[in-house]
């Protein structure tokens, strides 16, 4: 008996169950991505499609899961024997630390020298073959992992190449990914090579909670027991499944559904053409589903609303979404003329009728897209649940009244593309696009000797290594003998990503609301830059009388501009407040992610108020950061024909760099890219163009 808790007892996703069986009606529709807060069910429901998929045939001895009527004349273990045997479908999980070697497979290099033989030991993609793989948090997974698994998972085959050895396999699966956008969002790039998504969220009825809990204690109590008594409405759906993959191939796609597909694509705007076949496989599969063997309007209204949705972002800060109005209208518009003659004196009852008659509970298929126990009538619930579930999820937005001294919060201004800001030295983080670091992936700079297993070869000078002892080695023929002691490790330069720190100025001296807005755009286009280079974010705020920590560091780029377009102002400016708590915001993160080099950026006129000697406690202050070697760079906002320099003191003291915010745009000078410098206090040189006054140092690079 499964220990997996069972997928029909999942309470109120219905999206989410009809999304993971429609892929496995048909997995060429590309997989699922769920979106969600944590404790939704996500991980429980995607563990239990396992046990509702059939089993597969498979050629006995096989690493790579062949069948055995039709095996893969590439495959690395072929040929084989005529023998096979009966397994269940696997879920194979992909942790979100696993290497490049884990996901594809890794070729033994040192063999591949000395001995002229293949040696190559699957990965994870090899196991999912004819299964599922499952990748919680995918979010969080590096970018070039997310790409090979998402090319493996579009060719439906795996390539491994090492030094010109070379391995191919198959590599079909369901693909299912969970995220918690809380935590950070993929690319709109990646978003798209998922065939569907789906957002869920916990419901706020009362009944259904009570409901969910009641099962979930039950299960942990029992888990056996509980198995057992959804034993049978887990068997209905399985054999519902095998059912629709059988009547798969005879589902008819009109000229005018797919018309009505095309139409829908376009009034969305929805880049390229994969949302065009996405959607046409999954109102087949939808179609197959429900036992017809024809699509109909309700099926491609179902499919724009799992496959438009997360394609439809033109930026990280959009949310995903359709207008359902339009899309009715788009149906509507682009449907087929009613096949059956009317007399022309009845027509108006005639359209009155048509229009009653696409309800989503049409009369000759009650067992349709909605019918069944997974997609049941909740399938609405989580849509509910979102819509109803968004304001809450935007905590501070809701406009309130101003306290005494503070002006309510201003939109901000249209973003614009920066100069890039990058840390200085080499670094070790995470890989990213924004400061030089030493990476599995980039150029080649130099070998050495591996340490543990070997990864990435340096062919040149691994043979150099070897020759001078062919001699004694009894070399004899033309191969090159080649020992363990000789293999050198590439070592790689690419980009790492950084944890970009923002200290903004919100007091009275930033208050104007046409320069708010438009400080408010620069971060939020430099918010917008650390999206783009895979950076970590954080935001400190300081007015009044005291900083806070407005985000902790995270990769949500999102989440932090939603709390800087509720940002308020007013009040005396505590700079020295606001530099000490980015001050402590580094030394935990430091602890936590200690290859991850911060990049402060403080936002500010770099005036000082407040409490005794503001002024020379700033001072002190950025003197701290200027001691730990911080890159760090001053945004001044400072406006006006007469201007103090204050800012570009500041940076003086942090031993960083000082822009202005027209500086800070990249069309401002053609080809200008600044290095921030953090270490040392650097001496008094006057900084780019408009900013007068300014200490620290820049370099422009042509």
């Amino acid at each position: 008996m499964s220990s997996h808790f069972p997928f029909t007892a999942v309470v109120g996703q219905g999206d989410l169950q009809l999304a993971l069986l429609l892929n496995a009606i048909s997995p060429r529709i590309g997989g699922v991505l769920v979106r969600g807060e944590k404790g939704t069910a996500k991980s429980t429901a995607v563990r239990a499609l396992a046990a509702l998929l059939p089993e597969v045939e498979v050629v006995v001895g096989c690493r790579f899961s062949c069948d055995p009527t039709n095996p893969d004349p590439a495959c690395p273990d072929g040929p084989h024997e005529p023998a096979f045997e009966t397994r269940p479908s696997r879920m194979v999980e992909l942790p979100v630390g696993a290497s490049e070697d884990r996901l594809v497979g890794a070729l033994d290099i040192e063999r591949a020298l000395s001995e002229g033989v293949k040696a190559f030991e699957p990965g994870l993609l090899a196991d999912a073959h004819r299964g599922i793989l499952y990748v919680d948090e995918v979010n969080l997974l590096h970018d070039h992992l997310v790409d090979l698994l998402l090319d493996a998972a579009a060719m439906g085959a795996s390539y491994v190449e090492r030094e010109g050895v070379s391995v191919r396999h198959a590599a079909r699966f369901l693909l299912v990914g969970t995220m918690n956008p809380e935590e950070g969002e993929l690319r709109p790039q990646l978003l798209d090579r998922f065939g569907l998504t789906v957002e869920v969220a916990a419901s706020r009825e009362p009944d259904q909670r009570v409901e969910v809990v009641r099962r979930r204690l039950a299960y942990d109590d029992d888990p056996a027991g509980f198995a057992a008594r959804w034993a049978d409405e887990e068997a209905d759906v399985r054999q519902r499944v095998v059912a629709a993959r059988e009547l798969l191939p005879s589902v008819v796609l009109g000229d005018g559904v797919l018309r009505q597909i095309a139409a829908t694509c376009a009034a969305f705007e929805v880049d390229g053409m994969r949302a065009d076949i996405v959607m046409a496989r999954t109102a087949t599969a939808l179609a197959a589903w429900a036992g017809r063997t024809e699509v109909l309007a309700d099926d491609v209204r179902q499919a724009a609303l799992l496959a438009l949705p997360h394609r439809r972002r033109r930026n990280p800060f959009d949310a995903p979404g359709l207008d359902e109005d339009k899309l009715d209208e788009t149906l509507e518009e682009y449907a087929e003329p009613p096949q059956n003659s009317q007399d022309p004196n009845d027509s108006t009852d005639s359209t009155d009728s048509q229009d009653d008659d696409p309800d989503p509970d049409p009369d000759p298929d009650p067992d349709g897209p909605g019918g069944g126990q997974p997609p049941a009538p909740e399938s609405e619930g989580p849509q509910s649940g979102d819509s109803g579930a968004q304001p809450e999820s935007g905590e501070g937005v809701p406009a309130q009244a101003p306290a005494a001294g503070e002006q309510s919060a201003v939109r901000a201004a249209e973003p614009f593309r920066t100069k890039v800001l990058s840390v200085p030295g080499l670094g070790e983080g995470a890989a990213g696009r924004r400061s030089r670091a030493r990476t599995e992936h980039g150029r080649t700079t130099g070998a050495r000797r591996p340490r543990g297993a070997l990864t990435k070869l340096h062919l040149a000078a691994t043979v150099q290594a070897a020759a001078p002892h062919q001699r004694t080695r009894g070399r004899s023929g033309p191969g090159l003998v080649v020992r363990r002691d000789d293999l050198r490790q590439a070592t790689r330069e690419g980009r790492e990503g950084n944890l970009v720190l923002f200290v903004v100025d919100a007091s009275g001296s930033m208050a104007a609301r046409q320069r708010m807005s438009a400080v408010k755009g620069a971060v939020l286009s430099l918010l917008l830059d650390a999206y783009q280079r895979r950076d970590k974010v954080g935001l400190v705020t300081f007015r009044g009388s005291a900083a806070e920590v407005a985000l902790p560091p995270t990769s949500s780029v999102d989440a932090a501009a939603t709390r800087l377009e509720s940002l308020p102002t007013g009040g005396r400016t505590p700079l020295a407040a606001g530099l000490l708590k980015a001050h402590d915001v580094l030394r935990v993160e430091r602890l936590r992610d200690p290859a991850r080099r911060p990049l402060v950026v403080v936002v500010t006129d770099g005036r000082a108020t407040g409490g005794p000697e503001p002024v020379a406690l700033a001072g002190r202050a950025a003197r701290l950061f200027a001691a730990e070697g911080h890159a760090s760079v001053v945004v001044d906002c400072e406006s006006g024909h007469v201007r103090l320099g204050l800012a570009g003191r500041l940076a003086g003291e942090l031993g960083g760099t000082a822009v202005t915010l027209d500086e800070l745009r990249a069309d401002s000078i053609a080809g200008l890219v600044r290095d921030v410098q953090g270490t040392q206090g650097a001496k008094g040189v006057q900084g780019a163009k408009g900013v007068q006054g300014t200490q620290g140092t820049s370099r422009r690079v042509a």
